[in-house]
């Protein structure tokens, strides 16, 4: 029997030496819980499902919109950035033209 957790995320941007903020202008848009399979698939799952998002957004706005982000993964509940189950690092690259 496979048991299902809840992944909790978190897309935070860098803000220079202040570390890290929520990601984009409506940070509550930017963090929620992913129902997956209770295991490393489940947690892979979740984070496809967030980068996912992540590009059709800067897609559907522009690609040049695009920034470097960190997707945060907590099994069950969020806590400190440092206690993340997994953590995702995106930057994508400005000098490849779309085709």
């Amino acid at each position: 029997m496979n048991a299902e957790t809840d992944w909790v995320y978190r897309v935070f941007e860098p803000h220079g030496s202040e570390g890290w903020r929520p990601y984009g202008g409506d940070p509550e848009r930017w963090q929620g819980a992913i129902t997956a399979p209770d295991s490393t698939e489940g947690a892979r799952y979740a984070l496809g499902c967030i980068v996912g998002e992540l590009m059709t957004e800067w897609e559907r706005s522009g690609l040049h919109h695009a920034m470097h982000v960190r997707v945060f993964l907590w099994h069950d509940e969020a806590g400190d950035m440092g206690e993340a189950d997994f953590i995702v690092e995106v930057r994508p690259r400005s000098d490849i033209d779309a085709a």
